[in-house]
C-alpha cells in the first residue's frame, strides 16, 4: 500500500509539472487566492461588533466591581456579576452561592443578554467596527499604486506569493488577538496582502486569456472565487463564534491559506522574476482615461453599498431585532448566494447583452435594493432586499472587471498590471469609505437614512454606464480573430460584441490566433 501511495503521488507532482503552464491551473490558484481573501474579510463581520460589544461590557463590570468593593466598611458583603455563568456571587467571603442580584447587578445582567439593552453603546460601537473594517481597504487603497507597476517590472507570481504571505500572518493575528489595537492591526495588515493577490491575479488571467470572450469567462469564474469567500465567511464566522469560539474559524483559514502559499510555490515558482515585455501606458495616464474612471466608478458605489451594510445591519439588527449571534452572519447569506448567481451568469451573458447595459442596470437595482433594507422586520424581511442588494453587484462586478482589461486593449498598450491597480482602488474605496462614513451617518442620522442616501447614490450613477456603450480606440488596436461563421473575422474591443468586416485578410495576422 505504501508503494501504491507514492506512485500516486510520483504521478501527482507529474501532472503538477506538466500543467505549469495551464491556464486552467493558473485560474484555479487565483480563484483559491480570492477566495481566502474574501472569506478573511467576511469572516469578521459577524464577529467583531459582538465581539467588541462584549469587550466594552466586560471592562464596564470590571469597573463596577472594583468600585464595589472599595465601598463600605472593611469585612461587609458585595454582590459580583460572573458574564460567565450570569451568576451573582458574594465578595468579601468565602461563599460562592448565587443570590439574588442587586439593582446595579439585575442592570449588568440584562447588558450581558441576547438583546443589549444600552443602546448608546451600540450607536458608539457603530464608530469602533467601522474604522477597523475601513483599515483593510484604506491600507490596500495605499499600497495598490505601487504593486501595479511593481508588476510589470518583476511579473506577477512574486508579487503574488507575498501576498499570501502576508494574509497568512494576518489570519493568525486575528485568531489570537484580544484587543481592540491588535486586531486593527491584522486589519491592516491584510490590506497589503490583499492588494497583492488581488491586482497580481487579475493581471496574471487578463495575460493569460487574451480573447475578449474567454477572459470575461476567466475573470467571472475568479470572481466566483470572491463570491464564494463572501458567501461562506458571514454565516461560517457566526456559527463558529457562537458554537466553538473566536479562535477557531481563523485556524481553519489558516490552513487554506497554507494549501494555496504550497500551490503557488510548486507551480507559479514566485523566485523566477519574469517582467513584462513591453512597457505598460503609466498608472496615471490610465487614470485620466474617462471610460477607465467610469468603470472604476461603478465597482466603487456598486460595491459601497454592501460595505456600508457590514458594519451597521448587525448592530442595527441587535438594536432592533434581537438579533442572536448566529443570525447576525446569516443575514448576509442571501447577498453572498446571490452575489455567486449573478458572477456565474453574467460572466457570458454580460457579454452578449452589453456590458454597459448590465452595469447600468445593476446599479438601478442595488440603489432599490439598499432603500428596502430597513423596511425589515425580522431576519426574514432581510431576505429579498438582500438578495437584490448581491445579484446586482454581480452584475456590475462581473460587467466591469473585464471592461478595465477590454479598455487597456482597446484605448492603450496591454499591460494589465496599472489597471487592474486602478480596479482595485476603485474597489477597496468602496470598502474603505463605506465603513467609516456609513458608522458615522447610522450614528448620526439612523441607519434608514444611511441605506436611502447610499441607493439614491447608486441609481444617480446608473445613467453614466451609457459611455461604456462604444468607446472609442485605435485602429491598430483591433485584434484579428479567427472564426467559424466567417473564414477570418476582426473581433474589435467593444463592450457589445463582435462583428465581421472582411472575409480575407493578410496572413501576417495568423499569429493572433
Amino acid at each position: 500500500m505504501g508503494g501504491l501511495e507514492a506512485l500516486r503521488e510520483l504521478h501527482f507532482i507529474k501532472w503538477l509539472r506538466e500543467e505549469r503552464q495551464s491556464r486552467k491551473l493558473i485560474l484555479f490558484i487565483v480563484f483559491v487566492a480570492l477566495l481566502l481573501d474574501n472569506m478573511l474579510l467576511t469572516v469578521v463581520v459577524p464577529i467583531i461588533p459582538s465581539y467588541l460589544y462584549n469587550l466594552d461590557e466586560s471592562a464596564d463590570v470590571v469597573v463596577k466591581n472594583n468600585s464595589l468593593s472599595q465601598q463600605g466598611p472593611p469585612g461587609s458583603f458585595h454582590s459580583i456579576v460572573s458574564l460567565y455563568d450570569n451568576s451573582v456571587r458574594l465578595s468579601g467571603s468565602n461563599s460562592t452561592d448565587p443570590v439574588p442580584p442587586t439593582s446595579a447587578a439585575a442592570h449588568l445582567l440584562q447588558n450581558s443578554s441576547d438583546c443589549p439593552q444600552s443602546t448608546s453603546r451600540l450607536l458608539n460601537e457603530n464608530v469602533k467596527v467601522g474604522m477597523l473594517f475601513a483599515s483593510k481597504a484604506t491600507v490596500q487603497l495605499l499600497t495598490n499604486p505601487f504593486i501595479g507597476p511593481l508588476t510589470n517590472r518583476v511579473g506577477y507570481q512574486l508579487p503574488m506569493f507575498i501576498g499570501f504571505c502576508i494574509m497568512f500572518v494576518s489570519t493568525i493575528m486575528f485568531a489570537f488577538s484580544s484587543s481592540y489595537v491588535l486586531l486593527f492591526l491584522a486589519r491592516s495588515l491584510q490590506g497589503v496582502g490583499s492588494s497583492c493577490s488581488s491586482v497580481a491575479g487579475m493581471g496574471m488571467l487578463a495575460s493569460v486569456y487574451t480573447d475578449d470572450e474567454e477572459r470575461g469567462h476567466a475573470i467571472g469564474i475568479a470572481l466566483g472565487g470572491l463570491a464564494l469567500g463572501v458567501l461562506v465567511g458571514p454565516p461560517f464566522g457566526s456559527v463558529m463564534y457562537e458554537f466553538v469560539g473566536k479562535t477557531a474559524p481563523f485556524i481553519i483559514l489558516a490552513f487554506l491559506a497554507v494549501f494555496d502559499g504550497a500551490l503557488q510555490l510548486f507551480v507559479l515558482q514566485p523566485t523566477k522574476v519574469e517582467p513584462e515585455s513591453q512597457k505598460g501606458t503609466p498608472l496615471f495616464t490610465l487614470m485620466k482615461d474617462p471610460y477607465i474612471l467610469i468603470a472604476a466608478g461603478a465597482i466603487c458605489f456598486g460595491n459601497m453599498a454592501i460595505a456600508m451594510m457590514e458594519p451597521t445591519l448587525p448592530i442595527w439588527m441587535m438594536e432592533t431585532m434581537c438579533a442572536r449571534k448566529w443570525q447576525l452572519g446569516i443575514a448576509f447569506l442571501p447577498a453572498s448566494i446571490s452575489y455567486l448567481i449573478g458572477t456565474s451568469i453574467f460572466s457570458t451573458l454580460a457579454h452578449k447583452m452589453g456590458r454597459w447595459l448590465c452595469a447600468l442596470i445593476g446599479m438601478t437595482v442595488v440603489g432599490i435594493s439598499v432603500i428596502c433594507v430597513p423596511f425589515a422586520r425580522d431576519i426574514y424581511g432581510l431576505i429579498l432586499p438582500n438578495f437584490g442588494v448581491g445579484f446586482a453587484i454581480g452584475m456590475v462586478d462581473s460587467s466591469m472587471m473585464p471592461i478595465m482589461g477590454y479598455l487597456v486593449d482597446l484605448r492603450h498598450v496591454s499591460v494589465y498590471g496599472s489597471v487592474y491597480a486602478i480596479a482595485d482602488v476603485a474597489f477597496c474605496m468602496g470598502f474603505a469609505l463605506g465603513p467609516s462614513i456609513g458608522g458615522s451617518i447610522a450614528e448620526s442620522i439612523g441607519f434608514p437614512w444611511l441605506m436611502t442616501i447610499i441607493g439614491i447614490v447608486d441609481i444617480l450613477f446608473a445613467p453614466l454606464c451609457l459611455f461604456l456603450r462604444n468607446p472609442p480606440g485605435q485602429e491598430e488596436k483591433i485584434a484579428i480573430l479567427m472564426d467559424t461563421n466567417c473564414s477570418m473575422k476582426t473581433r474589435s474591443y467593444s463592450t457589445q460584441g463582435t462583428y465581421c468586416q472582411g472575409e480575407s485578410m493578410d496572413p501576417e495576422y495568423d499569429d493572433y490566433d
